[in-house]
């Protein structure tokens, strides 16, 4: 091939490789808009509530000891089941009770009997001393006799009552309705009068008693915000607790407040909150670790944001991502008071209107024109 074609093909060439080139650049252009989620913020009204730890207790609780001493001679009720106000759980040996009763009813009868002999010798005395034919002193001794025979029936009454009492003793009720515990006696077992030991202890469940801790330093910051009108108290009475168990599920019944203890706790600063919850299920147990939702008021005007949109700067700050008017983004440090549902309840540096991103976060940065292509929805 002659030099002039070389060069010609050589010219061809290089021709059509910049045409390439060019027609390359033409389609691949620069990188595309990054598109964006944001959420438009609108001011709402925002109930706060606070989640403390607490136990359960139960609403009522009697140890039941025996008021005399003697045998054991059957036990009435299964251990773990319910039992009524006034149902019999024990019997204790009655025959010595017994025998004491009749020996005080023997008692009263010599009274009775000693009184009549006595009233009648009085009265006869009465006529007599009248007439002189008896001397005063007499007359006296057989009205003291009389009053003290009165005295002996009266003491004799006492005996035969005191009888009685400690006979019913003999037979062991419940004080309260609720659920038997665990019997700590036999029958056989030999239990005496006002013994430290319980025999088996009754406790209501239902209702049954939550308590919670608060710190005193929270209560005071709520006194604040209630006084300078920032939250709107709510009446314990109207507002409805939920319980969670430990291991974050829910409780199917509310509960209601009770009382706020009136004393602060030294050592650790705190004071206790009662409420109290139906337990018709027996659900709740005595001793175990729980969480309440209390309300502690209302906020009229709140910014909700959806806790993904929310992150922490290398102060630890809360920050937000949010879109100015022609769609640069902008960093902005937020305070998020309290975590509600999955939103922060932010206070301050925001406005209403204003957008702030939720979608997308990982690819922008301050200062950085996007594209919103998804205007979000507040949740419900």
């Amino acid at each position: 091939m002659a030099f002039r074609d070389w060069a010609w093909l050589v010219m061809l060439m290089a021709a059509f490789t910049l045409s390439a080139c060019g027609d390359s650049d033409q389609v691949t252009g620069g990188p595309p808009p990054i598109e964006v989620g944001a959420l438009t913020l609108n001011a709402q009204p925002v109930t706060l509530t606070s989640v403390l730890a607490g136990r359960t207790k139960a609403s009522l609780e009697a140890e039941v000891r025996p008021q005399i001493s003697g045998i054991i001679l059957e036990q009435n009720f299964r251990e773990g089941a319910p039992v009524e106000k006034g149902q019999q759980l024990y019997l204790i040996d009655p025959a010595p009770f017994e025998a004491r009763l009749v020996q005080a009813k023997a008692a009263l009868s010599r009274a009775r009997a000693n009184l009549k002999t006595a009233q009648a010798r009085a009265e006869r005395y009465q006529i007599l001393v009248d007439s002189r034919a008896v001397s005063r002193q007499d007359f006296d001794d057989a009205q003291a006799q009389y009053f003290q025979a009165l005295a002996d029936v009266e003491t004799a009454l006492a005996q035969v009552e005191t009888a009685e009492i400690d006979l019913d003793y003999t037979r062991v009720y419940s004080p309260i309705t609720g659920l038997a515990g665990r019997s700590t006696v036999t029958p056989g077992a030999l239990v005496t009068a006002s013994q430290a030991q319980p025999l088996v202890t009754v406790q209501q469940f239902d209702p049954i008693f939550v308590d919670v801790t608060e710190s005193s330093r929270e209560l005071n910051t709520l006194r604040r915000a209630w006084a300078s009108g920032d939250i709107e108290r709510v009446d314990e009475d109207a507002a409805a607790i939920v319980l969670y168990f430990d291991d974050g599920s829910r409780y199917q019944h509310p509960g209601e407040f009770k009382f706020a203890d009136i004393n602060v706790d030294v050592t650790t600063g705190t004071f206790t909150i009662r409420t109290t919850f139906p337990n018709p299920d027996y659900l709740l147990l005595p001793g175990m670790f729980v969480r309440a939702e209390l309300v502690r008021g209302r906020m009229s005007k709140g910014f909700l944001v959806p806790a993904r949109g929310v992150s922490r700067n290398a102060k630890g700050q809360a920050t937000v991502m949010v879109l100015d008017k022609d769609n640069r983004v902008e960093q902005r440090v937020v305070e998020a008071a309290q975590l509600i549902g999955q939103s922060w309840l932010v206070t301050d540096g925001v406005v209403e209107g204003e957008r702030v991103i939720l979608e997308g976060l990982q690819y922008v940065r301050p200062g950085v024109t996007v594209t919103q292509v998804n205007p979000i929805e507040p949740e419900a």
